[in-house]
């Protein structure tokens, strides 16, 4: 790690910062679910229901979270947590959710990595990798997550340090003109 890199636990008042980071790791995923609320009423922007749901006491929000910052400046996150049983009770609250937990289902036990993402004017500058080494670290058992079967810039970056395709499955598209693709899960056994 670069004396300029800093990974830090992510604190509650960073739910705003995470979900960017979580929208910029989706390729704007996480806004089109969360824009749900603005449509319901529940919220005036997407990114506004993205930092509620950042702000909770859940899986997958601040507790879960770590920020690198590069030269004190946040440049990304990694989202991580130890995926249980709990996941098989999770009802898909849309449609195109149901393919990512069926993924998910089949790695119960596995330390689940959720989200990993870098801001664009951040990249190239070992951060990704910084924060893919962290969750590794941090897991007791296997590792696993799920990217877009056309992002081959991540796919690259976890097969290098160790992740084999474990399974793929069709996306439901989130709309007509969506690009079509598989999710694809990877999964890394620790040494």
């Amino acid at each position: 790690m670069s004396a300029r890199l800093a990974i830090r636990p992510a604190e509650r008042r960073d739910a705003a910062e995470l979900a960017v980071l979580v929208d910029v790791a989706s390729h704007g995923f996480a806004s089109w679910l969360w824009y749900g609320a603005v449509i319901n009423g529940t919220t005036d922007t997407a990114l506004e229901r993205g930092r509620a749901k950042m702000r909770e006491d859940e899986p997958g929000a601040w507790r879960s979270a770590v920020l690198a910052e590069w030269d004190g400046e946040v440049a990304g996150t990694s989202i991580a947590y130890d995926l249980d049983e709990s996941v098989h009770e999770i009802v898909a609250p849309h449609p195109v959710i149901e393919p990512l937990l069926a993924l998910q289902r089949k790695v119960v036990g596995n330390r689940f990595i959720d989200s990993l993402g870098v801001y664009k004017h951040h990249r190239g500058k070992g951060i990704g990798r910084a924060l893919l080494e962290r969750e590794i670290d941090m897991a007791g058992g296997p590792v696993s997550l799920i990217t877009e079967s056309h992002n081959e810039t991540a796919q690259n970056l976890y097969r290098m340090n160790g992740f084999a395709e474990a399974e793929r499955i069709e996306a439901v598209p989130l709309s007509e003109n969506s690009k079509r693709h598989e999710w694809v899960l990877l999964t890394r056994n620790v040494a």
